[in-house]
């Protein structure tokens, strides 16, 4: 980027996160999302919001003081939303043991020891393994940890969020032995002795949540500035924060206010802020910044973990069938509890019978609640969380309801190793089925999940087009139909997460009166060769008219 972009970033980089800016944007393809004028060449900023987007021959005049900036050839999008991500622990990320990418269990123990040397002192913590790939080809167990970190409190979270496993000192701190029942919706695993082998799985994690280190307010609060720092730079302008903790909340809108929120905030709270949330309503702050309107439950857990519930046993493993999160009996109530304070739900779902009663708890709840006593009377928008393995007989809910189905399409891409295993061929009907979805007419949020997955777009746009893994292996008949075309990855990732956060009339296109928020990627998405697309990078983030991020 050369002087006219750089002229923007100096006159934009004291703005806070409340200044919207005036901006002149040209020098690459413009894809505005709307389908009756979907291209352009110039778009004027004036306040934050889009002013003009055209063709530029038909530019008006634009006053010198105005910024410009030259995109060099790079492509201009509305802003990518990222609709499913944990932002804390994306800033844990870069703050704890991050054993994502380990290529053996030697290398992630490697890892372990390296971190125990370099932080001598108290528990540690780390997250992002996968056996997956692993020559062992097997969980990692209290023995590898106690070998890689002798005496030490260990706990290392799988990358999927739904396992953990422990040392040998931690099982003791916690005081889990061979005789300790796993809490309803958990499990641990035991060897042929009938000893924890250390792993936990879904509920059964809360066992050892006691041992973590407490974070002070400042490294909570650094743990967020981080957060928001890698999403900016991988060009998200909005990011739909799942399971976002109630006592959090007044720490990111005070973040916001404050400038330090440089992307956009859509809050779905734990539960245990769930009955404050409906008494008090949704609340916004920062002129739209941070909002928190919905409240995220669980009903199942994991694949790879083996706790997503299924109607049928695993195919790997035919003594399980999953683990139920919540009953029917707890949640409905709930859910109708959110419809008459006029709060949004979303709800993780996974396996097939996890979905299945999640749908059939949504019609319960709806049918119970008359339409003229919602403040947001029959537009609820629900969603399902991950709608990972859905009965293609259960697709008509979606419909009917209806119900958005918020999807992560690098988790297709990751899965294929390992689902046709866990499901067997016939279950992969309505696997990660987007296409099907969308063809329906549903509403699919595009989404990461990071720091479950890497959390980057160009790879979750990858994987929605390719439906592939990064080294272009898709394997035996992983329905390859179910991958998307580029127009629709597109709506997936800006207008359809602005639909499912109540802001479609602001947020998702490049259209006139919308607010500025751009992304500019250094591969052109709708063009370039599908296997370039996650090769490229972030060039430019915008929101409200204010430069968030930049190439170096």
């Amino acid at each position: 980027m050369r002087r006219t972009f750089l002229l923007a970033l100096l006159l934009a980089g004291a703005a806070t996160t409340a200044q919207a800016q005036d901006l002149l944007i040209r020098g690459g393809r413009i894809y505005t999302g709307n389908e009756a004028a979907p291209t352009a060449e110039v778009v004027l900023v004036r306040d934050g919001r889009i002013a003009w987007v055209g063709a530029e021959r038909d530019q008006p005049d634009v006053p010198a003081s105005v910024p410009t900036v030259d995109l060099e050839g790079a492509a201009l999008f509305p802003g990518f939303t990222d609709g499913h991500a944990h932002l804390d622990g994306i800033g844990w990320r870069e703050m704890t043991l991050n054993l994502e990418g380990s290529a053996s269990i030697a290398d992630a123990m490697a890892r372990l020891t390296a971190w125990a040397e370099a932080h001598p002192e108290g528990p540690i913590v780390g997250r992002g393994w996968i056996e997956t790939h692993w020559p062992e080809a097997r969980f990692l167990t209290r023995q590898d940890l106690d070998a890689a970190a002798p005496g030490r409190v260990v706990l290392l979270g799988r990358a999927d969020g739904h396992a953990v496993v422990a040392s040998s000192p931690a099982l003791a701190a916690a005081g889990i032995t061979a005789d300790t029942a796993a809490p309803a919706g958990g499990e641990i695993l035991k060897d042929e002795r009938g000893q924890p082998t250390g792993l936990l799985v879904d509920a059964a994690e809360q066992l050892v949540s006691g041992l973590l280190p407490q974070a002070d307010p400042a490294a909570l609060r650094e743990a967020y500035r981080a957060g928001f720092r890698v999403e900016a730079q991988y060009g998200w302008t909005g990011l739909h924060f799942m399971s976002a903790p109630w006592r959090d909340v007044p720490l990111m809108e005070q973040m916001a206010e404050a400038g330090e929120a440089p992307i956009r905030v859509y809050n779905s709270i734990t539960p245990d802020g769930a009955a404050e949330l409906i008494a008090g309503g949704p609340r916004s702050v920062a002129d739209g910044r941070i909002i928190t309107r919905a409240i995220k439950y669980y009903a199942d857990g994991a694949l790879g973990s083996r706790g997503a519930a299924l109607f049928e046993p695993y195919a790997d493993r035919p003594d399980t069938t999953g683990l139920m999160q919540i009953s029917e009996q707890e949640i409905v109530p709930l859910y109708q509890a959110a419809l008459k304070g006029g709060i949004q739900v979303a709800t993780h779902a996974i396996g097939d019978r996890g979905n299945a009663s999640v749908m059939e708890w949504y019609q319960q709840a709806l049918a119970g609640v008359a339409p003229e006593d919602r403040p947001n009377g029959a537009d609820v928008r629900w969603r399902i969380e991950h709608a990972q393995i859905v009965r293609p007989q259960d697709y008509h809910w979606f419909v009917d309801l209806p119900i958005i189905a918020s999807m992560q399409p690098s988790h297709a891409i990751g899965d294929l190793h390992f689902a046709p295993a866990r499901l067997g061929d016939a279950r992969l009907d309505g696997a990660y089925a987007w296409h099907s979805l969308a063809d329906l007419g549903v509403i699919v949020v595009g989404g990461s999940d990071a720091p479950v997955e890497r959390g980057a777009p160009l790879i979750e746009f990858y994987a929605a087009v390719a439906r592939r893994d990064l080294q272009g292996f898709q394997g035996p008949d992983w329905r390859p139909h179910e991958a998307v075309d580029r127009e629709t990855a597109l709506k997936m990732f800006t207008l359809w997460p602005a639909y499912a956060s109540f802001r479609e009339d602001e947020l998702g296109t490049i259209e006139v009166g919308k607010r500025a928020d751009f992304t500019a990627f250094s591969v052109d998405l709708m063009t370039a060769p599908v296997a370039d697309i996650p090769k490229g990078h972030a060039v430019l983030t915008v929101v409200d008219g204010v430069v968030v991020h930049r190439a170096q």
